[in-house]
C-alpha cells in the first residue's frame, strides 16, 4: 500500500467517523437530553447545533467524496470490485440525504425559530431526526460493507 493511499484512507475514515460519529451524538445523547425543553429553549439550541455540526459534515463529505474518489481509481476505476462501488453508491446517497437536510430543511428551522414559530420548527428539526436515522443505517450498512468485503 503506498503512503497516498494510506493517507487517503486516514482521512477518509476520520471524515466518516465524525459524520456517523455526530450523528450518534446528536440522535442518541443530545435529542434526549433536549426533550424535556421548552420549544422556545430547545429550537434555537438545535438551530445553533445543526449550523456547526453541518459545517463539520459539509468538510467530512468533500474530504469522504475526494479521498473515496482517489481511492476508487486507486483500486481499479470501473473495474474495482463490486464492494467499493457499492460503498461509492451508498455515500453518493448518503451526501445527497445530507445536502436535502442542509440546503432545504435546515433554513425552515432558521426561518420557525426567526419567526417564533415553534410548531414549525419541531416538524423541521422531526424530519431532520428522520433523515439522520436513515443517513445512520445507510451508514452503518457502508461501514459493514467495507469490514466484511476486505479480501474481495
Amino acid at each position: 500500500m503506498t503512503k497516498a493511499i494510506e493517507a487517503a484512507l486516514f482521512l477518509h475514515l476520520l471524515g466518516v467517523a465524525v459524520w456517523i460519529g455526530g450523528m450518534v451524538f446528536a440522535h442518541f445523547c443530545l435529542r434526549p437530553a433536549l426533550g424535556d425543553l421548552a420549544p422556545q429553549l430547545r429550537l434555537p439550541l438545535w438551530e445553533t447545533v445543526f449550523a456547526r455540526f453541518f459545517n463539520w459534515v459539509a468538510g467530512s463529505v468533500l474530504v469522504i467524496l475526494l479521498t473515496g474518489a482517489f481511492l476508487l481509481v486507486e483500486y481499479g476505476g470501473a473495474h474495482a470490485a463490486w464492494p467499493l462501488h457499492a460503498m461509492a453508491g451508498l455515500g453518493i446517497v448518503m451526501m445527497l440525504i445530507f445536502g436535502h437536510i442542509r440546503f432545504a430543511v435546515f433554513p425552515r428551522i432558521r426561518r420557525a425559530v426567526q419567526a417564533q414559530n415553534w410548531p414549525d420548527g419541531a416538524r423541521a428539526v422531526g424530519t431532520v431526526r428522520r433523515l439522520v436515522v436513515v443517513n445512520l443505517v445507510l451508514g452503518i450498512v457502508t461501514i459493514g460493507t467495507a469490514v466484511l468485503s476486505r479480501g474481495i
